[in-house]
């Protein structure tokens, strides 16, 4: 505990008080490639989850301002930020298949400027904004939505009424990832379902590039790091049951090799003869193994 300092007293999620370090070296600090030197990441000796000490995480009252977005170099306008989303929110529609969402009453948390919230809009019922950053937030409402700042907020209007709620890549940002989850189960209608995503701390590249990858992976905007154990194991402790841990991989095989050559990422670059044949074979791959960028998970309260 010493050698970690004040900064990591104990477990958010198991309570546990001992960690041990997995880590040390630079990690990311927003928008490759800026780092932070000398940083440390630990393991709960308890349940296994990841922490990065609260001294090199971003402050929580960032996601409320622009301060997060100008750490990731990103534009604040819902346009730009449609444009960089958007792709994305196949690998969440693929990952609810077959769900009818058809006269549903959806909740995304933490959905940022609401690329989520716009796919759903033209066959569920109803569709809340929980997001932290007040312009994202004022742009919802204008565009229709109802919005609140945070989960809580929501209860007093919306408890046991939402069907099918998701928050796609946040819950590694919260500083209690477990009563993160236990904010947002008051909202769920009897029989709804949770669906969440988070980085994987399995990606294959830990093992391809482990060093180089490492200083990539762990950044100062996540302070959790989940595995497919760790993250079924925090939504049991919130009081969920767990219906299904997908591993989904977003990025073809050009990625990989480029890491390997390059030393740094490459998004969706691709590369000369590497089809999409090659892409589907890797994604299926590293999903039935485990080795996936990321994970969803499929939840429900415990006793539905």
């Amino acid at each position: 505990m010493s050698e970690l300092g004040s900064s990591v007293p104990s477990c958010e999620i198991c309570g546990y008080l001992g960690w041990s370090v997995v880590y040390r070296g630079k990690i990311r600090d927003g928008a490759f490639p800026n780092f932070v030197e000398n940083a440390l990441v630990a393991r709960c000796d308890g349940c296994g989850v990841e922490r990065l000490p609260e001294e090199f995480c971003i402050p929580s009252s960032a996601y409320e301002t622009i301060e997060y977005r100008k750490k990731l170099q990103q534009e604040v306008d819902s346009e730009s930020f449609a444009l960089t989303h958007d792709e994305l929110q196949i690998h969440t529609l693929k990952a609810i298949w077959p769900t009818n969402l058809r006269g549903k009453t959806v909740a995304d948390i933490g959905c940022a400027a609401g690329s989520l919230l716009d796919h759903l809009r033209g066959v569920t019922a109803q569709q809340i904004g929980i997001e932290p950053f007040e312009v994202y937030r004022d742009d919802l409402t204008r565009r229709g939505y109802t919005t609140y700042g945070y989960a809580s907020d929501a209860v007093k209007d919306w408890a046991g009424r939402i069907d099918l709620a998701f928050s796609m890549q946040v819950i590694e940002h919260t500083r209690n990832p477990k009563s993160f989850l236990e904010e947002i189960r008051p909202l769920l209608a009897p029989g709804g379902k949770l669906v969440i995503s988070t980085p994987n701390r399995d990606d294959i590249l830990f093992d391809l590039l482990p060093k180089d990858f490492a200083a990539f992976f762990y950044r100062v905007v996540h302070r959790w790091y989940f595995n497919a154990v760790t993250l079924e194991n925090c939504a049991r402790l919130a009081g969920y049951k767990v219906l299904e841990i997908r591993h989904v991989h977003r990025y073809g095989l050009a990625n990989a090799l480029r890491w390997l050559r390059d030393r740094r990422p490459s998004g969706h670059a691709c590369l000369p003869g590497i089809d999409q044949l090659a892409d589907d074979f890797w994604v299926s791959y590293l999903a039935q193994i485990g080795r996936s960028d990321c994970l969803y998970a499929v939840l429900q309260m415990d006793g539905d």
